[in-house]
């Protein structure tokens, strides 16, 4: 009896940090744990850090690589990246939340390829630190406002930020632009946003974005998406704000129409629109 008492304290105590937060089931220790973990590539693309390259770039913002629970803890309220990556202790893997027959093999939680032997094998990295400047994250609250890294001030070189939004099942995210100046360039090769109607970067394109004009408003067909930042190694600009509020369904004659309509924007690369 004593023995079934002290597991019903213990159960008890661990019930208590679980809850709902925006429809989302969590647990407060995993929201802690994963506040600082984020994905981080090099400039020149995807899968070209070395292990010690991928430590020295979390080293450099002042965090670590991250363990395997943490990226696991991050997973769990919903960061979900389609990019393999270092992990502490030579690991390599990446989150999956939404499986795909594209990425993850079909499978949730973390994909995971182990310890590598070769630590010159180029991957990118999971970086873990609380304190880090503002540079990408994953919101789940039904509206928030959030900048490029610095603002007011402008934005610094090198800079790859990825945003990941995640609302109730039902709820669309209504993106608004309230202060926009990027590196302008006719083709958006410098510097950009790009934005993925998706859980990721590689499925839903919405567009590319760079200049000074604002973009129109951007209406999601589902509850998630995916926004990136990336400056070259030349010419920062003012930066950006961006605001999103939840939104409920809309009614079925306006479902499947593209809401996106941001032509007025001259430096622009316009996507299709993938449902969820």
């Amino acid at each position: 009896m004593i023995i079934l008492i002290y597991l019903f304290v213990l159960l008890w105590e661990e019930a208590q940090g679980w809850g709902f937060k925006n429809g989302i089931f969590h647990n407060s220790i995993w929201l802690e744990q994963a506040a600082g973990v984020y994905h981080r590539e090099a400039r020149s693309g995807k899968y070209k850090l070395t292990y010690a390259e991928a430590k020295a770039v979390c080293e450099f913002e002042g965090g670590r690589l991250a363990t395997y629970k943490q990226l696991e803890a991050a997973r769990k309220i919903g960061f979900h990246v389609c990019a393999a990556g270092w992990m502490a202790k030579g690991r390599v893997g990446y989150p999956i939340v939404k499986p795909g027959p594209n990425c993850g093999f079909g499978k949730t939680g973390i994909i995971d390829y182990g310890v590598r032997l070769n630590r010159s094998e180029r991957w990118d990295a999971y970086c873990f630190n609380p304190h880090a400047k503002e540079c990408g994250g994953v919101f789940t609250d039904p509206k928030r406002i959030f900048k490029s890294p610095g603002f007011p001030s402008e934005y610094e070189d090198n800079q790859v930020c990825y945003w990941h939004i995640r609302l109730k099942y039902g709820q669309r995210i209504h993106l608004s632009f309230l202060d926009f100046d990027i590196e302008d360039d006719p083709g958006c090769l410098a510097d950009y946003v790009e934005i993925y109607d998706s859980y990721d970067d590689i499925h839903g394109f919405v567009g590319r974005y760079c200049g000074d004009e604002l973009p129109e408003d951007i209406i999601s067909t589902g509850n998630v998406m995916t926004l990136k930042f990336l400056s070259d190694a030349s010419v920062t600009a003012g930066g950006f704000q961006i605001k999103y509020v939840a939104v409920d369904p809309v009614s079925k004659s306006s479902q499947g129409k593209n809401t996106s309509t941001t032509t007025g924007n001259k430096n622009f690369l316009a996507g299709r629109f993938s449902h969820l």
